[in-house]
């Protein structure tokens, strides 16, 4: 994964473990006798504050790989992995992998979602890193509360497992792991062509067996969303066949079924079910504000515009809402992430 050049997602939830890091320049002798002149003169180093009387070469390496695992895009990182690279290589990532694999066993999962980014920047090959990212992130998103911060890891993790399973076709766990990201996604028939490779390729027969009995599972959901692929490709008609034939069964309160009948009897010009089936929706999702969007354009043709309005301003209230709750979740993550690492000169 490019943790450098991608749209960072989850480094808001990582900065505050810096913390526990003071700054300070090494001396020009060091630098001198190191051979680290030309990489570190004028930089200043992460250290442990609880590490203070044990500075080492290995000490301070881990503490530079933890500050750019906690944000890649930090300013100092391409000093941070030069230093590393030669005072060790690109083996010292397999370190940072044990460590967080150790910090995973033991539930520190913001450590060793650290430990793994840095060890993909120092060593982008590695692909055992990646996957460890995916697993960790998967963790830590299971153990959310809030929205946005389940979300991001959500897509962190899979996009890692999408990673492995392009870089090494051959990784079942990956597909294993990728096909449950797929559920939580409802793309049912991603995840079923997902679950039929790790079927392919995988050598447990435990996970096999409990993917076997996923994959019967989804057969009606696989079969629902060929319905909204349908609709969605203007085969319309076919899509509303599909569709119906789920509308009493146990997917009746899936808002999506009404909301692409909703779509599907609109374009053929049935307007009286697809308003039934849009406020469907909204019993469903009260706050579906592209379902109230199709209500407006619906009365507006009928000429209702007393209707079309009380959409219209139902759409505004709700993206205020939103818009609101998104600038006190953003304050509230600078007042609880504020950098914590000190810039300290040491005598």
């Amino acid at each position: 994964m490019d943790l450098i050049n991608r749209e960072e997602k989850i480094a808001i939830y990582l900065r505050p473990q810096t913390g526990r890091f003071i700054f300070d320049e090494l001396s020009a002798a060091y630098l001198e006798k190191a051979g680290m002149s030309d990489i570190l003169s004028g930089v200043p180093v992460p250290i442990r504050k609880d590490q203070l009387s044990d500075i080492s070469v290995l000490t301070i390496a881990r503490s530079m790989a933890f500050i750019i695992g906690c944000d890649p895009r930090f300013k100092y990182r391409d000093n941070y992995i030069a230093y590393i690279m030669r005072a060790f290589d690109a083996r010292f990532a397999q370190g940072l992998i044990a460590d967080g694999v150790e910090a995973a066993q033991r539930e520190d999962f913001l450590y060793a979602c650290v430990q793994f980014r840095a060890a993909q920047l120092i060593d982008p090959q590695n692909i055992d890193a990646v996957y460890c990212y995916g697993r960790v992130c998967k963790d830590l998103y299971e153990r959310g509360e809030d929205e946005e911060y389940i979300a991001r890891f959500k897509a962190e993790s899979l996009e890692a497992f999408e990673e492995v399973t392009l870089r090494r076709p051959d990784f079942a766990d990956a597909y294993y792991f990728l096909g449950y990201g797929y559920i939580n996604l409802g793309l049912y028939v991603k995840a079923k062509l997902t679950w039929e490779e790790f079927l392919r390729l995988s050598a447990s027969e435990e996970k096999k067996q409990e993917i076997a009995g996923r994959l019967a599972q989804l057969a009606d959901p696989v079969r629902i969303e060929q319905g909204y692929n349908m609709i969605i490709s203007g085969r319309m008609q076919e899509g509303i066949e599909i569709l119906e034939a789920f509308t009493e069964s146990q997917y009746s309160d899936w808002w999506p079924l009404w909301y692409y009948l909703g779509v599907a009897y609109q374009e053929i010009g049935q307007s009286d079910r697809a308003r039934e089936a849009f406020l469907k929706v909204l019993r469903l999702s009260p706050s579906n504000t592209e379902t109230m969007e199709e209500l407006v354009h619906l009365y507006e043709a009928e000429g209702n515009s007393e209707k079309a309005e009380k959409y219209r301003r139902k759409i505004a209230l709700i993206g205020e809402n939103r818009e609101q709750d998104r600038l006190l979740a953003a304050e509230n993550r600078h007042c609880s992430h504020l950098p914590g690492a000190e810039n300290k000169k040491l005598s």
